[in-house]
């Protein structure tokens, strides 16, 4: 039996989709230890999991607020240069700690955890890129070489302050492999290198009650807790637009509690995957997890997305026949109606996404993966 060390940000939606992996791992006898989750987010691994260095309490990382209004470079530059870089920084001193005291035989390193793809290169750990968003697969940035090239610089720059400067290769993709929670019939083409495993969806811990349904087909809004200063309008325009629609229940998420309506059921937080077999659609900001999550289920999805990865997501919804995508920031309850009801039409393309995942294999896969990895120690890939 193996190690496995997985490195992840502070970030929920990157640590949801490894605790899957690690449970089945556990599952086949492996030891799975785990460095990255802040003292908040532990629960979400499990109770029994094993952090490292258990030497040291867990880490308090400041997750930077950006802006609202931020959109475009602006908010590309602000996530690297006050988040993901600062955090590599931070992070590097700890997974060697753990990497010392748990002897891992690999490591699983999220894309975002930069101190995980620095830290396994330098020592000669064999290590998987964790890509819980398919955004990076398709290179984004191709298109826009001053900005590649700048982000080139910020990591060539992680590479000299850390100690191994002429790896030929991005940190955010593992020679190794990148495992890939998706599947190329949602994604399309992509790079040598990728192991498409589908979504790792695993039960996880929530105590949130069930909102009080009527009986109709499912309409839910939800825009993530990250997205809640921007969402205040769309929420808005959601509600009135569900309140036309008598055929369907609409319920929307708003964290804030500001928003109100006499017609839809409003409220701050939502079982979600519990939810989501009652759904006929769901409308989202084209957050990876939720758009996996939906279609999963064979949901069709209306995507209205903010920033980041989000356009790129909600792009292949659309290429894949899975969904509407609509303008955050301009649509009109008269739209955004229109295009629920249009995307209802695509529940066969959100069933065909569907069969796509369950073929891939999940955790399942992923886990068969990783222990061919540790197992052989080589540098080529394994499929």
């Amino acid at each position: 039996m193996s190690r496995f060390l997985f490195v992840v940000p502070p970030l929920v939606g990157h640590i949801n989709p490894t605790v899957g992996v690690a449970a089945r791992l556990v599952a086949a006898g492996h030891e799975v230890g785990w460095v990255g989750p802040t003292a908040a987010l532990a629960p979400l691994v499990g109770p029994r999991a094993a952090f490292h260095p258990s030497n040291r309490p867990l880490p308090e990382f400041a997750v930077a607020g950006r802006p609202p209004q931020l959109r475009g470079f602006a908010s590309l530059k602000f996530l690297w240069e006050e988040f993901l870089v600062p955090l590599a920084d931070g992070m590097v001193s700890l997974v060697d700690a753990a990497v010392d005291e748990f002897a891992p035989d690999a490591m699983v390193v999220d894309q975002q955890a930069l101190a995980g793809a620095l830290v396994a290169e330098r020592r000669g750990i064999p290590w998987a890129t964790s890509a819980t968003t398919s955004a990076e697969l398709v290179q984004p940035l191709a298109e826009m070489p001053k900005v590649a090239a700048w982000l080139d610089n910020l990591l060539a720059g992680l590479r000299h302050r850390h100690g191994s400067p002429h790896a030929p290769y991005d940190l955010r993709f593992s020679p190794y492999g990148v495992l890939a929670f998706s599947t190329a019939e949602l994604v399309g083409p992509v790079g040598d290198g990728v192991v498409f495993v589908g979504p790792s969806i695993a039960d996880r811990p929530d105590d949130t009650p069930f909102p009080a349904l009527d009986g109709r087909p499912v309409v839910l809004v939800s825009l993530g807790t990250a997205n809640a200063d921007a969402g205040g309008p769309f929420l808005k325009a959601a509600a009135e637009a569900l309140a036309g629609l008598t055929d369907h229940q609409g319920v929307v998420v708003d964290p804030t509690g500001q928003l109100s309506s006499d017609d839809v059921l409003v409220v701050q937080r939502v079982p979600q995957l519990a939810l989501l077999p009652r759904c006929a659609v769901v409308v989202c900001h084209a957050g990876h997890n939720t758009v996996c999550e939906a279609l999963s289920h064979g949901v069709p999805l209306v995507v209205a997305p903010i920033r980041d990865d989000q356009p790129i997501v909600a792009q292949q919804v659309v290429d894949a026949g899975a969904g509407v995508r609509v303008r955050f920031g301009r649509v009109t309850a008269e739209q955004l109606r229109a295009a629920i009801t249009e995307a209802l039409g695509y529940a066969e393309g959100a069933r065909r996404i569907q069969r796509s995942f369950a073929s891939a294999g999940g955790t399942d896969a992923a886990a068969n993966w990783l222990s061919e990895l540790a197992a052989t120690r080589t540098s080529g890939l394994k499929r």
